[in-house]
C-alpha cells in the first residue's frame, strides 16, 4: 500500500491531542461533559455538530482518545499541509468520492483508532439538519459505534478577535453522548440499507443536540 493511502498511524493524533489540549484550554474554557462515554480502546466514530471553525480543534484537545478528523483538502495549505499530517489528520476532497480519504479513514478504524467526523459536511448552524451518507458507510462499512458530540460555544459577537471563532476565555461546552451502533444488525451495505441507516443516525444526533442544550442552557 502506498504512503498515500496509509492510515495514519496513533502517534502523530497523539501529539495533536496534547496540542489541542494545551491550545483549548489556553484560548478558551472547556467544559465537558460525558467523555466517560467514549469507549475506551476499539473503532469509533465521534460524530460532532459543526458551527465554529474551533469544533475540530477543541475535539482533539477534549476527546479522551486522539482522533484522525476528516478534514476538508482547503485546510491543507502552506505549512498546514505539513502540519495537519504530521498530527494524523486525514485530507478529504469533498468536490468529488475521494478513494484515499476513504481509505485511509476506513484504516484508523480497522487499527482500532478514533475517527472525527462532522456529517454536515460544512460549518453552519450546527444543528444536524442535513447529514451526508458518508456517516453511515464509515460506520456501517467500519464496524464502529458512534458517539454524538455537541460543541456548544458563546453565539455573541462581543470580543472576536478572528470572524466565526468564539470569543476567547469563552467557556465552551463538549457534550459526549451515548455510543450506537449506525445499522440494523443486519450488515447490509446496500444503498437502501445507508439510507435507513443515515435517518437513524440524524434522529439521535438531532435528539442527543436537544438533551446537550437542555442540560448545558445554551
Amino acid at each position: 500500500m502506498t504512503e498515500a493511502t496509509t492510515a495514519p498511524g496513533p502517534r502523530g493524533a497523539a501529539v495533536g491531542r496534547g496540542i489541542g489540549i494545551g491550545l483549548m484550554y489556553g484560548l478558551f474554557r472547556p467544559r465537558v461533559l460525558g467523555a466517560w462515554r467514549v469507549p475506551t480502546a476499539g473503532p469509533v466514530i465521534l460524530a460532532v455538530n459543526h458551527a465554529h471553525n474551533v469544533d475540530g480543534p477543541m475535539l482533539m484537545g477534549t476527546a479522551p482518545r486522539p482522533v484522525h478528523f476528516l478534514i476538508k483538502k482547503e485546510a491543507f495549505v502552506g505549512p498546514l499541509d505539513p502540519f495537519l499530517r504530521g498530527i494524523g489528520q486525514l485530507k478529504v476532497d469533498r468536490t468529488s468520492v475521494d478513494r484515499t480519504a476513504v481509505t485511509r479513514a476506513l484504516g484508523v478504524l480497522e487499527g482500532g483508532g478514533v475517527l472525527g467526523i462532522f456529517p454536515e459536511g460544512t460549518r453552519g448552524e450546527g444543528d444536524f439538519a442535513s447529514l451526508r451518507a458518508g456517516l453511515a458507510y464509515f460506520a456501517v462499512r467500519g464496524g464502529a459505534p458512534i458517539v454524538p458530540v455537541a460543541v456548544l460555544g458563546s453565539t455573541g459577537r462581543g470580543g472576536r478577535l478572528i470572524p466565526a471563532l468564539p470569543p476567547l476565555r469563552s467557556r465552551i461546552d463538549v457534550v459526549f453522548g451515548e455510543a450506537f451502533e449506525a445499522g440494523d444488525g443486519s450488515g447490509r451495505r446496500t444503498r437502501k440499507a445507508l439510507d435507513e441507516a443515515t435517518l437513524r443516525i440524524q434522529g439521535k444526533l438531532t435528539e442527543h443536540l436537544e438533551k446537550a442544550r437542555r442540560l448545558t442552557g445554551r
